[in-house]
């Protein structure tokens, strides 16, 4: 997508907020694809929990960036992994005691729920049909088969889906 902005037409739910804190509650890392830490670094390395409540979970979790271009991460607690490899992931996941946390990263998530690597996926539908864009889930893409765990509308029309592998 080309023009993110456009979900400033839609206010921020406090009820969205708490969907999203009770999703990070429970991670103990955060993994990203190299643009969407490009995008967070600078917002969030600066912000106190006074600023946002997310704050501390940004800047204090390990965050773990795939990139097959970046070589140093300096934003706090970041290690760069190295280009997208399945059992890169796995061990990721196998080495941390809680849950992990993607955020944005299409490109990731895409690969990971190809190479069945996603174990809950959270989406928040807003009502708009762009029309064009990045898809999440790309034509050439084979089927990721979910099931249905949880659903949350608010007032704004967006709705908080939850999918967990079957």
């Amino acid at each position: 997508m080309s023009e993110p902005t456009w979900t400033m037409d839609y206010p921020f739910d406090p009820k969205m907020g708490e969907a999203i804190g009770g999703m990070m509650a429970n991670c103990e890392a955060i993994l990203l694809g190299r643009t969407t830490y490009e995008g967070f670094a600078p917002a969030w390395s600066t912000r106190t929990a006074d600023d946002d409540p997310g704050a501390p979970f940004f800047n204090d979790t390990p965050k773990y960036v795939v990139s097959g271009t970046m070589t140093h991460a300096d934003w706090r607690n970041s290690t760069v992994l190295g280009p997208y490899r399945p059992e890169t992931i796995r061990q990721l996941k196998d080495r941390v005691a809680g849950g992990i946390y993607v955020s944005g990263s299409g490109r990731l998530v895409r690969a990971m729920l190809a190479d069945g690597l996603v174990d809950e996926l959270h989406l928040f539908v807003f009502p708009l049909a762009l029309g064009g864009g990045l898809r999440l889930f790309p034509e050439a893409a084979g089927p990721a088969k979910l099931a249905l765990a949880g659903c949350e509308s608010y007032d704004s029309g967006v709705v908080h889906l939850t999918y967990t592998a079957p």
